[in-house]
């Protein structure tokens, strides 16, 4: 059972029910992570705003997808695991792919180059050497790339905390996590 409050979207009030709303419109239910997010309304609206913002980019919908799943093996976030490999199968991912992105890696090249980087953003919490940057320039990431990747990163770090301190029901196919690293 969550530790946190899922805010029901049936008895939600004022701007919570609002954005509930919105949700529901968008994914045809207002999953429980936003369910945890609308006990304060602000939260809710910044993450619908920051990830309809990010969703506009130019990182492929299975790259970011391949992100978030990298972002919540390393910080063993069963709820995001579940819920990205659910949404990676329905982009035509398959599992034993979503099962290398839960550990920072995959078989398609352009997408191991961002991993790459997420890892490094992840394991040095953003201190990234120049030759990190070098290496993803190598790789064929733009500066524009690296700036999109860590906003990814941030969006993604936020809804694994979140869903980690609240313990979330999961209202997904549950996924078992490949790996749990310590940041």
């Amino acid at each position: 059972m969550s530790r946190l409050n899922q805010v029901n979207p049936v008895n939600a009030e004022g701007r919570a029910k609002d954005l509930l709303d919105i949700v529901k419109q968008k994914l045809g239910a207002a999953i429980n992570l936003t369910q945890v997010m609308a006990n304060q309304p602000a939260v809710l609206d910044g993450y619908l705003a920051f990830s309809g913002a990010l969703a506009g980019g130019a990182l492929t919908a299975k790259t970011r997808e391949a992100i978030a799943l990298a972002v919540a093996g390393f910080n063993g976030c069963e709820y995001c695991t579940s819920a990205h490999t659910f949404i990676s199968k329905n982009l035509k991912v398959d599992e034993a792919e979503t099962r290398l992105n839960q550990t920072g890696r995959s078989s398609d090249a352009r997408i191991q180059a961002v991993l790459t980087l997420v890892r490094r953003i992840l394991e040095t919490r953003g201190q990234v050497t120049d030759a990190d940057i070098s290496d993803a320039r190598s790789d064929g990431l733009s500066d524009a790339d690296v700036t999109e990747i860590v906003a990814q990163v941030a969006l993604n770090q936020f809804t694994n905390y979140l869903n980690n301190v609240a313990r979330t029901d999961i209202d997904f196919p549950v996924v078992d996590l490949v790996t749990r690293q310590a940041a």
